[in-house]
């Protein structure tokens, strides 16, 4: 489906009933763990947040997973659980949703054998004592009366949700999660009234939702979430799971469903990055939609757009769709979809470096191309005040800062000029976007040239400009996203000793820059030094081996593309590169280079290999290309200097530093 169609597609945007309430489109916003509790409760940057997509046009909001026992936290940004103290303070998060219109829900979840003791300090709780898949701990088999306090944890957490003015709770059974355990064999070994037959399995989840239905009304809505693994042998498959949904919908236990993938046991489909196919949730859903006759399907899992969401709706694969990392990247990708505006759109990357990338790390998420997210409560979202006096505002320098620096001073009316060295915007990230499967950064840049050319930014491409022409040029304010290059010494990290690598004089020995901007064509035999562990390495190396070279990738890390970990990217990656021929040296340097070859040192225990190659490719940290903003200082003219023209780093933070700049001038 073209975006041009998407307005045209009635389904997307026509009305649904969804119990007592009206959904005013079919694009949900899904649960996803935000990690912005403070001391367990909800604050001003969850309101913001929600806030913003609401605004935005989503039809139903999922709030983030609510722990339901003592044994369910799972991390440090979770809500109190058995606690009545989060009730005022979820009140502002259902009203800051409902007031713009959007369908208040909150998922519910219990994560039973593979729980994080780090967070809950509390044994993990499960049907038959399994181990934790999500670290090295083994469970608790529960007895009858933990059972009991366990559904009576959830259906107490659904009157919290019903007294702060959700209009239904989710009951997580994804993942395989506590609820999950209890309906799959292997998880379930039990030979008590809560194991063995479907009835049996199922007889914990009808529990807690026949007693949630009864505390709470009628009127309130009760959701199910469950996932699809097929790659793992042991979990229920699509027609298992259809059946236990069948078992709930013929009682019309359950309002609607939403059809997730991966889990516990194939983790890295759960949030799935660019090198999943899109659309990767309506496997299930078409299957639940044959199944059921009362509840609604909703699909989730990499629909990643608009055209994604009409496409799968068209095709009768669900009833409204859940595009959560999209509507994280641009809060308003809903009315911009519905007002005939795709083009608008910032597309997400599908990188996870961000938004999952930092709830790896137990902070709150935010997202590498929209720094408002988590902070729309200070930065008010996507939406711009003019600014109070109207500036004449140089932006020198077109990469991912300069171009957010340009389009936020544009937004806010200030007159912009920016200023790009090369011939094409987009600096050394645009790059990036020729490695395997990244064509989403390249869209990224074209989407920053249309803004800019729709507000009115004048952009001077191949305008290098130095002190003087920076100094006649006479703005008012200037920005300096110079950006960052190679170093081009194959200083290691790793060997700290030696300021240049040895044997660097012989020759054959590049950057990544110069490899994907085909600067170079280096022999059949290719090494590439990576001290990054992300995408700059083994992105560049994947792109050589499916060129057709021979690839070593040599790392001082303990496994390749050890930074990629908090992504959930590096798993399939490295599958990816091991199908390529690639050969993974870790722990290990490169001790000298002869032109034709590369001698090796173990970390570990200092043996040495020579590897044959026709060339060296290094990827190791830049240094900031600052020149211009050193000459300006020494001359006495202030400017503003952000990016990795002040110091290199990830992208994130280069458009963070853009639309800080921008906001404050």
């Amino acid at each position: 489906m073209t975006l041009g169609e998407i307005q045209n597609e009635m389904t997307l945007f026509s009305p649904l009933t969804l119990r007592h309430k009206t959904l005013r489109n079919r694009i949900a916003f899904g649960a996803h763990t935000t990690n912005m509790a403070e001391n367990g409760l909800p604050t001003q940057r969850h309101c913001a947040y929600y806030r913003e997509r609401a605004i935005g046009g989503a039809a139903m909001i999922v709030v983030e997973p609510m722990p339901v026992h003592a044994a369910a936290v799972l991390t440090r940004g979770n809500f109190r659980h058995s606690d009545d103290s989060v009730i005022p303070h979820f009140r502002k998060v259902t009203e800051a949703i409902r007031e713009n219109g959007s369908v208040a829900i909150q998922q519910l979840y219990h994560v039973g054998q593979h729980g994080d003791a780090d967070n809950s300090f509390h044994a993990n709780w499960s049907p038959s004592g399994l181990p934790s898949y999500h670290d090295s701990d083994g469970s608790h088999t529960m007895n009858e009366r933990e059972i009991e306090e366990t559904i009576d944890g959830f259906v107490q957490a659904a009157r919290r949700c019903y007294e702060a003015g959700f209009d239904g709770v989710e009951v997580w059974a994804a993942y395989h999660s506590i609820v999950d355990q209890f309906w799959t064999p292997w998880s379930n070994r039990r030979d008590d009234k809560w194991g063995g037959s479907l009835e049996n399995r199922t007889r914990f989840s009808r529990e807690i939702i026949s007693r949630i239905r009864a505390l709470c009304g009628e009127d309130f809505i009760i959701g199910l979430s469950v996932s699809d693994e097929p790659d793992v042998d042991i979990m229920l498959s699509r027609e298992a799971i259809a059946e236990i949904v069948d078992l709930h919908d013929r009682c019309q236990m359950v309002d609607y469903v939403t059809c997730g993938v991966g889990g516990y046991f194939d983790f890295y489909k759960l949030m799935p990055t660019f090198l999943y196919p899109e659309k990767m949730g309506t496997g299930l859903s078409r299957v639940l939609k044959d199944a059921v006759c009362h509840a609604l399907v909703i699909a989730e899992a990499h629909i990643r757009t608009p055209e994604n969401a009409a496409t799968v709706l068209s095709e009768g694969d669900s009833d409204l769709v859940s595009l959560v990392r999209g509507q994280i990247a641009d809060p308003h990708l809903v009315n911009k979809a519905k007002d005939n505006r795709p083009e608008d759109i910032r597309g997400c990357l599908s990188c996870n470096q961000m938004c999952w990338g930092r709830r790896s790390r137990d902070y709150w998420i935010s997202c590498v191309i929209n720094p408002s997210v988590g902070r729309e409560w200070e930065w008010g979202g996507d939406r711009f005040m003019s600014a109070e006096i109207k500036k004449n505002i140089l932006v020198v320098g077109g990469g991912p800062a300069g171009l957010e620096a340009a389009r936020v001073a544009a937004e806010r009316e200030h007159h912009v000029v920016l200023c790009e060295a090369g011939a094409r915007l987009g600096g050394a990230y645009r790059l990036a976007g020729e490695q395997p499967r990244r064509g989403q950064i390249i869209d990224l840049m074209d989407w920053y040239e249309r803004q800019l050319t729709k507000l009115g930014v004048e952009i001077r491409l191949n305008t290098y400009l130095d002190a003087d022409e920076v100094i006649a040029f006479g703005a008012n304010e200037v920005i300096l996203a110079t950006g960052s290059l190679p170093v081009n010494t194959g200083f290691q990290k790793a060997l700290p000793q030696f300021d240049t690598l040895p044997g660097l004089e012989n020759g054959n020995v590049f950057s990544p820059e110069e490899i994907l901007s085909r600067q170079v064509r280096p022999g059949k035999r290719v090494i590439v030094l990576d001290e990054g562990g992300n995408w700059k390495g083994c992105g560049t190396a994947w792109k050589l081996a499916e060129d057709g070279h021979n690839v070593s990738i040599v790392t001082p890390d303990a496994m390749i593309g050890k930074e990629l970990q908090r992504t959930a990217a590096d798993f399939p990656l490295r599958k990816n590169l091991k199908q390529l021929g690639v050969k993974f040296v870790t722990e290990s340097a490169v001790q000298k280079w002869t032109g034709s070859s590369a001698e090796v040192v173990s970390l570990l225990c200092g043996d040495r290999q020579v590897i044959k190659a026709d060339a060296l490719v290094i990827a190791t940290v830049n240094m900031a290309f600052d020149d211009l903003a050193c000459e300006l200082e020494v001359r006495g003219i202030t400017a503003y200097a952000i990016g990795d023209g002040v110091a290199p780093r990830q992208a994130a933070y280069a458009i963070y530093d853009g639309r800080k700049i921008a906001m404050e001038i």
